[in-house]
């Protein structure tokens, strides 16, 4: 039996993730847009940052940090402070256990809060630690009490 070898693109390589989907993208601005319009005096909400965190480099879809003004002046590359919470959206070459995984690398780096977004099934799971997780459905509010969070997933899966 012969394996076949799926070429990796430049930008899975440069970021160390999927190429994401049309769905992936869409979900991710409208993610941002309400956690925004919610919270935007409590978070920054940062896409696709490049984390160093210890001996891991990461870029997760979306980053939460506490808010503060931007310093125009002074950007940062690559960020080393974990970020509070993380959102991943699953992409087509994806894989559930690679989403669990990479999750249980935030923990361990020092994220409280992470969202795994599972978009075949319009579900995110928010998980408070590694073994400790709640499911959302398209339909539900989403409560993350690490983050204060209470999100209508209707506006955000557009159901």
């Amino acid at each position: 039996m012969l394996e076949t070898t799926v070429p990796v693109s430049e930008y899975e390589i440069e970021r160390n993730k999927p190429i994401p989907s049309l769905n992936h993208s869409l979900i991710q601005a409208r993610l941002i847009t309400r956690l925004m319009n919610r919270y935007e005096n409590k978070y920054n909400v940062a896409s696709e940052l490049s984390l160093e965190l210890s001996d891991w480099p990461s870029v997760p879809d979306l980053s939460l940090y506490p808010a503060q003004p931007i310093d125009l002046r002074n950007d940062v590359i690559t960020v080393t402070e974990p970020p509070l919470g993380v959102i991943e959206i699953i992409s087509p070459s994806q894989s559930l256990n690679q989403l669990v995984s990479k999750a249980e690398d935030y923990f361990a780096h020092g994220v409280k809060s992470c969202w795994l977004v599972l978009l075949p099934l319009a579900n995110i799971y928010v998980f408070s630690a590694p073994e400790n997780y709640q499911i959302y459905r398209a339909t539900e509010t989403l409560l993350d009490p690490v983050l204060d969070i209470s999100l209508p997933l209707s506006e955000v899966f557009g159901v």
